[in-house]
């Protein structure tokens, strides 16, 4: 049968067994003692971890209004129909009922603490002696008939205040909730404009202009930082060759004005005053320590910016499916559902996993920041510490004369930048969602000061890293970029007036002819980068996981830097820095020469130059393979430009040949015959327009990659072969391997990016992926809304023990969902709570009278209507009134979201993927015939889509 009609059948008959008023503590498998051992071991591994992910601070909840003003809890009292004690139900036997006003928003904020701080929290109340909770001293007075005016004085003021508080941070590994951060600034905005007067209306003026505040400063520091990489890094990269005599300090060009070489200049063998061989072999003696050194700086200061994740936070912030440990696999049952392992047999392995490990300033930090814009949070990526090291690292690593580039680091860079710029507003500092507005504005900025292509930068960020791009951000893009691109103008790195990484001119149009060569070009570009991504996932895949290799970044970059230093002195085009060889490879010639190794060769020495430039591509490529992915920060734009350039280069002087040896060939009637080499093919468009489909082939880029182009150039003429080859480019590698360089990261890193431009085939529905409904991940409250804190606590930690730090606990009332507390936000309120022992917390989100009073709750009515009508008695206790006027710290329901979004168990899987996508969220409830049937969250989600994918692929 039809896998969903299976999961509809396997549901009923788990219904049948299911008992909502069982309390299971533990699982079949595992008993209480083995259970406790392994929380023990949780706590434990928690305290002891040698260095963690930032915790994350939770500044002082603001207050507001009362969550419920016109449902107090005293109202829902006089309205109980049945004796009650401590462990029957406060709100007992009233049926669900609509509400003019939920008691919680759905703005209700999820700014949790970290794992660490809570279970500090938790340990430290604990042991506190503490007066009776409001909810507990009612239930014992109504059990005891005593109801005193102080009680219900207490009950009026335990409602909470807490409705327009904003998240100030999330969790380390969970999901950005988008929906409630929406919907907080929503009400934020309307509180901020229901002020008429003059200074409600300059408040709001101020608060609007405060994104274009940021983004205008975030395009001026950006610059500022670019300015001072590629200032320093021009000075140091030159150091490998030699030394300005007159002012150390200056590179080579600034050294000798412009020219080659000059007296000023001095090579290191010049101070031993060695001749012939043995100043070349102290030149390249020079050469090579000059590498090393570099390159270990810059892994050095890399390593600063370690992050360790323990196990068991490993455990529970990653799906059982996008674990590190490849063996996580899921399995199925005898009706094909997904069965997830266990929580206490995953706990057993937490001692045997190995804590994860990342550095935020290695690489390139571009699929960092698309994960981070799709609503996943990875602290430390984008603190002040990643920033510092990342433009001190990136200065050496490039000057090194490693085969890397400096282009994608100005996109974590600016990223980097635009995170800590929103701290100077409260606006975007407690609101998640508003700041990944910013973020991606600043991502522009970065490929805007990189290229020197503003408009590039704005469909960068269009096109590759947001996730969300509302037609305010494209605006907000467009300034910031603007900003970026006219600081950068003004400060003039490059010291020739420009701002684009570097501008060719060319005078000679293309031939008709030439759109063939142009597709051929697109097709091998696109092989290429198909094939580099292959290579680096193969290279990652056997030797980085030499034990060695693995536990020592350092001796992996100190091998890398050998083998460069080796291999690149001997070619003059494996010795230049990228940006720079690429440019040679994309000028047009002005004169042509008999030397071998020049890119303006006459018609005798072409096929030297062909054989030169061949040996240069066989060493470019293999270093680019084997340096992408060690620990420096290092993009791979420009390095797979350059790639395409040299492939572009050695095709442009064969077609080059062609023409001139075959002057009087059909295709080539356009020609000039008595013109010089390049009167009718210009090599250096062959090598800007492969370039660009390498790229293309590595990256995925299509629109923005043919805008850079242009912009580079200037050349609108020559639009037309950039488009070609890099459609044709997109088409060929997408064929030969579906995952660009970021996605294979994303992927090897298994991060949950849910990529909306991807969506596979779907022929399942919600059902087949829904778990069955745990006893230990569910809240009941058909018999009582009053829940222990203690068993509260246990299910959460439980929850945490399943994998999903960010998730939470549905709300169920005759197996009917009436309202779900995120794990964050009960972790919270349980950490509120003066002591855990002894307390109990109302847990029930809505409720509505019903007929049938007894005779015993007749007489209660009346007694509390009497005291309802006096005035609430002064306590003498001062520290007891400032408890109460902050609220009652037992009463959850200000967490609890009454209307979690919920889909049927028949619905297709498009839809659930619209669902994640377009109103990224973190879970969705499952419900059949209006019965909760289990809840499916974003990480189970993606594990199944990349099944699919990898099944359809």
């Amino acid at each position: 049968m039809p896998k969903s009609v299976a999961s509809a059948r396997s549901y009923h008959s788990y219904a049948s067994d299911y008992d909502p008023r069982e309390d299971v503590r533990s699982d079949d498998e595992e008993d209480g003692h083995e259970e406790e051992a392994i929380r023990n071991a949780y706590i434990n591994a928690h305290k002891n971890q040698s260095r963690t992910a930032p915790v994350s601070p939770v500044d002082t909840r603001r207050h507001g209004s009362s969550a419920a003003p016109d449902l107090a809890v005293r109202r829902r009292l006089a309205e109980h129909p049945f004796d009650a004690d401590e462990t029957t139900a406060l709100l007992g036997g009233l049926s669900m009922g609509r509400r003019t006003q939920p008691a919680s928003m759905p703005a209700t904020p999820r700014f949790p603490l970290s794992r660490q701080h809570s279970q500090l929290s938790t340990n430290r109340l604990r042991n506190h002696n503490r007066r009776s909770s409001v909810a507990l001293r009612l239930a014992r007075a109504l059990a005891a008939g005593d109801v005193t005016p102080t009680v219900v004085a207490d009950l009026e003021s335990s409602k909470p205040s807490l409705l327009t508080d904003n998240r100030i941070w999330y969790d380390q590994f969970t999901s950005t909730d988008w929906v409630h951060d929406s919907i907080a600034d929503a009400y934020r905005v309307k509180e901020l404009r229901s002020r008429k007067d003059f200074r409600g209306r300059l408040q709001a003026s101020y608060d609007s202009a405060q994104g274009w505040i940021i983004v205008a400063i975030v395009g001026v520091l950006t610059a500022g930082f670019a300015y001072f990489i590629d200032v320093t890094e021009a000075a140091v990269f030159d150091l490998k060759t030699g030394y300005c005599t007159t002012r150390w300090w200056h590179n080579k060009r600034k050294c000798c004005s412009g020219v080659a070489m000059c007296d000023d200049w001095s090579r290191w063998s010049s101070l031993a005053h060695r001749q012939g061989n043995e100043k070349l072999w102290s030149d390249f003696a020079a050469y090579l320590v000059w590498v090393v050194v570099l390159a270990l700086l810059a892994c050095l200061v890399t390593l600063q910016t370690k992050t360790v994740i323990s196990s068991p936070t490993t455990l529970l912030t990653l799906d059982e499916n996008l674990g590190v440990d490849p063996r996580a696999s899921s399995k199925t049952d005898g009706e094909g559902r997904r069965v997830s392992l266990s929580p206490t047999r995953r706990g057993n392995e937490v001692a045997n996993r190995p804590p994860v490990v990342y550095y935020p300033a290695a690489g390139s930090g571009v699929a960092e920041v698309k994960v981070i814009l799709s609503g996943f949070v990875l602290h430390g990526y984008l603190g002040a510490t990643t920033l510092v090291a990342k433009t001190i690292g990136l200065i050496l690593s490039v000057a090194s004369g490693l085969s890397i580039g400096k282009e994608g680091p100005y996109v974590h860079i600016a990223t980097c930048i635009g995170n800590i710029t929103c701290r100077l507003f409260a606006k975007y500092r407690t609101n998640d969602g508003k700041r990944r507005e910013v973020l991606s504005a600043s991502a522009g900025a970065g490929v805007a000061v990189a290229f020197g292509a503003p408009l590039s930068g704005l469909l960068f960020s269009l096109e590759e890293v947001s996730y969300y791009f509302p037609p305010k951000v494209l605006f907000r893009t467009f300034f910031c970029c603007m900003a970026a691109a006219l600081s950068l103008r003004g400060l003039n790195p490059y010291g020739t007036g420009k701002i684009v990484l570097f501008q060719v001119r060319y005078t000679i149009d293309w031939k008709v002819f030439e759109i063939i060569v142009f597709a051929l070009l697109g097709v091998l570009g696109g092989l290429a980068g198909a094939l580099f991504i292959k290579a680096s996932r193969f290279w990652a895949k056997t030797f980085r996981k030499i034990d060695i290799i693995k536990r020592s970044p350092l001796l992996e970059v100190l091998l890398v830097a050998v083998v460069t230093g080796l291999v690149s002195f001997w070619n003059r085009y494996t010795r230049l820095p990228v940006a720079e060889l690429l440019y040679e490879l994309a000028a047009p010639c002005d004169a042509f020469t008999k030397d071998g190794s020049g890119l303006c060769p006459t018609r005798e020495h072409i096929a030297d130059v062909i054989w030169y430039l061949g040996a240069a591509l066989v060493v470019k490529s293999m270093l680019t393979v084997i340096t992408f992915g060690i620990k420096v920060p290092a993009g791979i734009y420009v390095p797979s430009m350059v790639i395409g350039g040299l492939m572009g280069r050695i095709v442009g002087h064969l077609v080059q040949l062609l023409t001139l040896k075959y002057p009087n060939f059909g295709l080539f009637a356009e020609c000039a015959k008595d013109g010089g080499p390049e009167s009718c093919v210009v090599p250096g468009v062959y090598a800007l327009v492969t370039a660009g489909a390498t790229m293309c082939g590595v990256t995925r880029l299509s629109v923005t990659l043919a805008v850079i182009l242009f912009e580079m150039t200037g050349s609108l003429e020559h639009v037309i072969p950039f488009m070609i080859s890099v459609l044709i480019a997109k088409w060929t590698a997408d064929a030969v391997e579906p995952l660009s360089i970021y996605d294979l990261l994303t992927d090897m890193s298994n991060y949950p990016y849910l990529d909306a431009k991807a969506r596979p085939t779907f022929t399942t529905e919600l059902g087949d992926i829904t778990p069955r409904p745990n006893k230990n991940r569910i809240v009941d409250i058909t018999a009582s809304p009053l829940l222990p804190a203690t068993q509260l606590r246990e299910k959460l930690e439980y929850l945490h023990m399943a994998g999903e730090l960010d998730g939470g606990l549905p709300i169920l009332r005759d197996g009917v969902l009436v309202g779900l507390i995120p794990a964050p936000d009960l972790e919270y309120a349980l950490d509120r709570l003066p002591a855990e022992d002894g307390t109990l917390c109302l847990m029930s989100p809505q409720s509505s009278p019903q007929k049938g009073v007894t005779s015993a709750t007749d007489r209660r009515d009346t007694i509390i209507a009497d005291l309802s009508s006096k005035p609430p008695a002064s306590d003498p206790d001062p520290d007891h009134a400032a408890q109460r006027s902050s609220g009652d710290p037992a009463d959850f329901t200000p967490f609890i979201d009454p209307a979690p979004i919920s889909l049927d168990i028949h619905s297709p899987m498009d839809l659930v993927f619209e669902c994640f996508v377009k109103l990224g969220l973190r879970y969705i409830c499952v419900l059949e015939a209006g019965r909760y049937v289990g809840l499916v969250h974003k990480k189970g989600f993606v594990g199944y889509v990349r099944e699919v994918r990898g099944v359809s692929g």
